[in-house]
């Protein structure tokens, strides 16, 4: 490209006018063992329609402070996809939820130290005739 027909653009134009030949990147995200956020950029073959087509993955959770370093692999699952806003097009952004394995026969998956959501999931599924409710508790000091 000369200079001419870059400028004024910035990296996100750029991002979101390559050419992905029909693919999408799904970025995979979820909580650390520090309560922090990670992810992980995958290329899938195609537009995602529902959530049964994104495939779980896996990375090493003993750096993450998520697992022990002898059975150290994190699997992540996705739980709910969104519009990436920055990539745009069909670009994803997929939030996830971590097991590891229970122990060394790898047959039995537990939700890892930060795994929040399988524990509120179980709740919210014993009482499914239940309408909760949510409210925003605001604390604040007039001066």
């Amino acid at each position: 490209m000369d200079s001419v027909s870059t400028a004024g653009k910035t990296a996100l134009d750029f991002m979101r006018n390559i050419d992905q030949r029909g693919r999408i990147i799904a970025e995979y995200v979820w909580i650390d063992g520090d309560l922090g956020m990670r992810s992980k950029t995958r290329t899938l073959p195609g537009k995602i329609t529902s959530l049964d087509q994104l495939p779980e993955w896996n990375y090493d959770g003993s750096s993450c402070y998520q697992a022990e370093t002898e059975n150290s692999e994190v699997l992540i699952k996705p739980v709910a996809y969104y519009p990436d806003p920055f990539r745009g097009g069909d670009n994803i952004f997929v939030l996830c939820e971590g097991y590891k394995w229970a122990d060394s026969t790898f047959t039995t998956k537990v939700p890892v130290n930060t795994n929040f959501r399988a524990a509120a999931v179980e709740i919210f599924n014993s009482a499914l005739d239940e309408e909760p409710w949510f409210g925003i508790e605001q604390e604040y000091t007039l001066l």
